[in-house]
């Protein structure tokens, strides 16, 4: 199979990598990916606000890769600049991937000829051996993207083996969050084929005597076990996680009775879900009120008999309220991240006491978190969906909190400025969230970085400016400050903008 004419060798052009969103997007649509983009731009729709209209996060990729490594039986090959392989597969291994990445290298020269289809085509047969595989997934980064490589001509399967091509631009999908949906959602699209197809192989896990509950969004591995208590007693049962860890599993999650929405920007799964029949709840059990809400939506979607629902209710809210009372947050607090889970751990948050004010996420507003938007609104707390890093630290400005939880960047310039902080994937999103064992998860290290702001002052104190302005760096000997330097210059930055107003208006 030869590569087709379309492919746009922008790199020979010099539109590289560092090249602008937008020109690799005409490039991108005139080489044939305009469809892909399209639907993306659906899927992950963005805010049009000057520069920072994409979230600052890590390359999206990433988000699919690591998808892709947490799979068993799955193998993961990168097409892309050397630079942006190296960068996501450190990260990758950073994160604790134990798995080898493919990667196909390009030059102006294999996308001039097409050669790169054929390389990726010939590596895609050479590791396609279903003794070791279940799937092969190939990730087109932003360069082979906008020069259209076609990797929807590559071959559905070889030797038992799945092929799945899936085009991850930087400059298509805005966060790593929603490359795990972009990857996750086609997955489910060639599992549901399968089961539409005929029979498919059972999970070895499979729940038999229960219908279950599919969960939507990566979550802290105790969260599902603690679901699955608080269904039990409406006859249902946690089913699978969505991203999964292995090929059938998908199946299982096609087969849930309900699908939970835990996190709800996975649009192309959830697109997925409902072509199969299946109906999607949004939000999930935080709190008192989140856990009440959500089991009654869940039990309604399942055709639970209401008495059966208040018993769930019953055993488990009780215990939910005992947790947030033994364990209080107080303090001023402002919130944000890029995971998807944000506005659930506000509500917690909240619940538990604290004082929050804002919470900004990367990701966009859904259907399925309207609930816990309009939910935190009514408590008096700012949502801001599609948080760039400008506008999480305007909150931080505006509402002087005492703690702040954000991304690094963000926890960086609150140390900066003298205050507590928190980031939120490895101390916040990496614990429980949902039931009894999340209402109480939050409150230890979050009131033990409250109650740094003693230490934070100490520092402050002992070192002054050192390290800032032109104080920074490494020096010899002690700098010394000459003003008059300053005031020159300054007399002279003056006197060329007087310049140039003068001669404006002539």
């Amino acid at each position: 199979m030869n590569a087709p004419d379309r492919i746009i060798p922008i790199a020979a052009e010099g539109a590289a990598c560092h090249s602008g969103k937008e020109q690799m997007r005409a490039a991108a649509a005139a080489a044939g990916k305009g469809d892909t983009l399209q639907q993306y731009a659906r899927d992950y729709p963005v805010e049009a606000k000057g520069p920072h209209d994409q979230p600052q996060s890590m390359c999206p990729a990433f988000g699919s890769l690591r998808v892709g490594l947490r799979m068993r039986r799955t193998m993961t090959i990168l097409s892309g600049s050397a630079c942006c392989v190296y960068g996501l597969t450190f990260t990758s291994h950073f994160y604790g991937a134990r798995r080898s990445v493919g990667y196909v290298p390009f030059n102006s020269e294999t996308l001039v000829t097409g050669k790169l289809f054929e390389d990726i085509r010939e590596a895609v047969y050479a590791q396609a051996d279903p003794a070791n595989y279940d799937a092969i997934v190939i990730i087109n980064l932003c360069v082979p993207t906008a020069s259209g490589v076609p990797l929807q001509l590559l071959p559905k399967e070889i030797n038992g083996v799945r092929i799945i091509g899936i085009d991850v631009p930087g400059f298509g999908v805005p966060t790593h969050a929603e490359a795990k949906d972009v990857l996750a959602g086609a997955m489910l699209r060639y599992a549901r084929a399968e089961a539409e197809a005929g029979p498919v192989a059972a999970p070895k896990n499979r729940v038999a005597d229960k219908p279950t509950v599919t969960l939507l969004g990566e979550m802290f591995p105790a969260d599902p076990v603690g679901i699955g208590m608080m269904l039990a007693p409406m006859g249902l049962a946690a089913g699978p996680v969505v991203p999964t860890r292995e090929w059938r599993e998908l199946y299982s999650a096609l087969d849930g009775r309900v699908v939970a929405a835990i996190h709800p920007f996975y649009t192309a799964s959830i697109r997925e879900f409902e072509a199969a029949g299946r109906p999607i709840v949004g939000s999930a059990p935080v709190g008192v009120d989140g856990t009440a809400d959500w089991l009654e939506a869940i039990g309604r979607a399942a055709n639970v008999e209401a008495s059966l629902i208040g018993e769930a209710k019953q055993r488990v809210l009780p215990a939910i309220q005992a947790a947030l009372a033994r364990t209080p947050i107080t303090g001023r607090i402002t919130l944000s991240g890029y995971e998807g889970s944000e506005l659930l751990v506000a509500r917690l948050l909240i619940e538990s006491g604290a004082d929050l004010r804002y919470v900004g996420t990367a990701c966009p507003k859904t259907a399925w978190s309207a609930a816990d938007c309009q939910w935190l609104e009514a408590k008096g707390v700012q949502v801001q969906y599609r948080a760039s890093l400008e506008q999480d630290l305007a909150a931080m400005r505006e509402y002087q909190p005492q703690l702040v939880i954000g991304t690094t960047s963000v926890v960086q310039a609150a140390k900066q400025a003298n205050t507590p902080s928190l980031y939120f994937t490895n101390l916040i999103s990496a614990r429980p969230l949902m039931g009894p064992a999340g209402a109480g998860s939050l409150a230890q290290v979050v009131n033990a970085a409250l109650g740094n702001q003693a230490r934070f002052d100490a520092m402050s104190a002992f070192f002054g400016d050192t390290g800032k302005g032109d104080r920074a760096g490494v020096w010899e000997d002690t700098p010394q400050l000459r003003p008059e330097f300053r005031a020159d210059t300054r007399r002279q930055l003056e006197k060329a903008a007087k310049k140039r107003k003068a001669e404006e208006m002539i």
